[in-house]
């Protein structure tokens, strides 16, 4: 079940003027979650932050293409988006399947 599948299970049942806050105060949340994470440098992976980190980038709903190119846990190869990932990470000499920000560890070099 998703959020939104619980949320409007159980909306009907507050009373409307709960209802109303409760929606304001979420939208409240998410926005200052969104707004704290333009702004907020990613903590190192091993950081105490990093999990406070994380919970809000889940609150701020910051996943697919909304999710920050820097992250705690993993480190992306920037590239214009116009160009192969496979060819600028061969002029890096990185291996080009651990450059993608997904892997969750830094890059590591053609062997």
């Amino acid at each position: 079940m998703d959020w939104t599948t619980l949320f409007q299970t159980v909306l009907p049942y507050l009373p409307a003027r709960y209802a109303g806050d409760l929606v304001s105060i979420l939208t409240f949340l998410i926005a200052a979650a969104a707004l704290a994470l333009r702004f907020w440098k990613p903590p190192a992976a091993g950081s105490r932050l990093a999990l406070l980190y994380k919970a809000v980038a889940a609150l701020a709903q910051s996943k697919g293409w909304n999710t920050n190119a820097y992250q705690p846990d993993a480190k992306a190869l920037m590239i214009p988006a116009d160009a192969s990932r496979t060819i600028e990470a061969a002029k890096l000499g990185l291996d080009p399947a651990s450059t993608h920000p997904r892997t969750g560890e830094p890059p590591k070099p053609t062997a």
